[in-house]
């Protein structure tokens, strides 16, 4: 008997929580496509698959449900960049840099074009004004936090001798800005071209 009462618990919780994220997934859709003012409850509420009633069981108004899936939307990406960083790992322990920091230059110029991540920036930066603390938050969950991953597996490599000693901080912001510095004035520049002549330069900064 107890059992079952445990598994009903369990069922009911993973439901909520699966609710939560389908409203969470449907109203950062609404979001990016309609903006922040020009979105409606009712239509996150069909987007999600779920009634209205629903969504404000989860979520208390539209402000709120902006901030959540905003925010989720920032762990995402933030957790999926962390990944891309992580291809620097094995490059402690061999020899020549150069192809692992062109797979993650190439990742993260990919991550950082995707829909979800342009979404993310001109949301934030749309409402940056009325919302100040989100943009802090976002900035905080991706840039910041991809900064400091980098700056950990930069540091390595300068620790087994694959790159000079340096501030690692600092050569982590260095590569970042090759990378997205030129799609400010060539966005339509090739992905894997800037990576290969980010990397180029940041090796001849920086390498042994």
């Amino acid at each position: 008997m107890g059992s079952e009462v445990s598994t009903g618990a369990v069922r009911k919780t993973r439901g909520r929580t699966e609710r939560r994220q389908a409203i969470l997934d449907g109203a950062f859709t609404v979001f990016a496509r309609r903006g922040y003012a020009q979105a409606c409850v009712q239509e996150i509420a069909k987007e999600s698959g779920v009634a209205k009633p629903t969504v404000y069981s989860h979520l208390d108004d539209k402000e709120s449900l902006y901030r959540e899936a905003v925010g989720a939307a920032a762990d995402r990406i933030g957790t999926q960049d962390l990944a891309v960083v992580e291809e620097l790992r094995e490059a402690a322990r061999d020899g020549d840099p150069r192809a692992p920091l062109t797979a993650v230059a190439r990742g993260l110029l990919r991550s950082f074009g995707s829909e979800d991540a342009r979404a993310v920036r001109q949301l934030t930066s749309a409402q940056a004004v009325q919302f100040p603390d989100l943009a802090t938050s976002v900035r905080e969950r991706t840039a910041l936090r991809l900064r400091s991953a980098l700056a950990d597996r930069l540091a390595r490599l300068a620790l087994t001798g694959r790159l000079r000693p340096c501030d690692p901080e600092l050569a982590a912001e260095h590569f970042l800005s090759l990378l997205t510095g030129p799609l400010a004035y060539r966005p339509d520049a090739d992905p894997d071209t800037v990576a290969d002549s980010a990397v180029d330069v940041f090796l001849r900064a920086y390498g042994q």
